[in-house]
């Protein structure tokens, strides 16, 4: 009896001791499980300008959010359901506490294209009790499929109104055969929303909406004084939506 115990007892030591040092083992391989692509380009922040006296009109919006959605295979639901990346609103929905009785009338009533405003302090972050969102070094708030519960904490953290939760299958709203191989699919109870095209970034490419604003969306590294965001920033009076909120938007509009 003695023997079995003390057997036991040497086996149960030799296993919690393996337990311990493997993590130090797999720690100090220095494998990553993601390889970086050499072509990709990087920022310490990434951060967007929209010249909304160029990009200001619902045709203008829809045909960027056309772009967005079918790279992002974003599923087209009708109704309070619906799922959206890139949408439009009026400014007193826009930027509801910069609201102004003389504003120019044209400047009240123009369209403003919205999306996920990947803030310094993103209160979606702080309220996710599964990390599946989350924030990355270079300042994108990114999620992670898998993680996510459909709590929709982050629904209800976000100030802007930037997500959306996938309440029936997806797919069934997709064109399958337009679907984009090169992005996933989303499932049923998940939350979703713009991510400033991560994946675009890892291959050298800037997010779609960039490239198909021709010329009115500027986008770039805030931290470098000489990107082509700070030259803007510089140049051009804008401002953010909600600030008296804290968060810090990485987005920026020209009024």
């Amino acid at each position: 009896m003695k023997n079995n115990r003390r057997a036991f007892i040497k086996l149960a030591g030799i296993a919690a001791a393996g337990l311990a040092l493997a993590p130090k083992a797999m720690a100090s391989s220095g494998a990553s499980p993601v390889k970086k692509n050499p072509a990709g380009i990087t920022a310490k922040r990434w951060a967007m300008v929209i010249d909304s006296t160029k990009l200001h009109t619902k045709e203008d919006i829809a045909k960027l959010a056309e772009v967005c959605h079918s790279i992002h295979n974003v599923p087209h639901i009708e109704g309070n359901q619906n799922v959206k990346w890139i949408w439009g609103a009026p400014y007193a929905q826009a930027f509801p506490e910069q609201e102004n009785p003389h504003l120019a009338e044209e400047v009240h009533e123009r369209e403003y294209i919205l999306l996920c405003n990947h803030c310094e302090n993103p209160p979606c972050v702080r309220v996710c009790p599964t990390q599946a969102t989350y924030k990355r070094p270079d300042g994108i708030v990114a999620m992670d499929y898998h993680r996510c519960i459909g709590c929709r904490y982050c629904m209800a953290g976000c100030p802007y109104g930037s997500r959306s939760f996938n309440w029936g299958e997806p797919r069934e709203g997709l064109d399958l055969s337009k679907l984009n191989p090169e992005f996933p699919t989303r499932m049923r109870g998940v939350v979703e929303k713009c991510n400033f095209c991560v994946e675009r970034l890892a291959v050298g490419k800037l997010p779609a909406c960039v490239e198909a604003s021709e010329g009115a969306i500027v986008f770039g590294d805030l931290s470098d004084p000489d990107s082509d965001v700070r030259k803007v920033l510089r140049e051009r009076f804008t401002i953010r939506r909600k600030p008296a909120v804290g968060t810090e938007p990485g987005v920026y509009y020209i009024i």
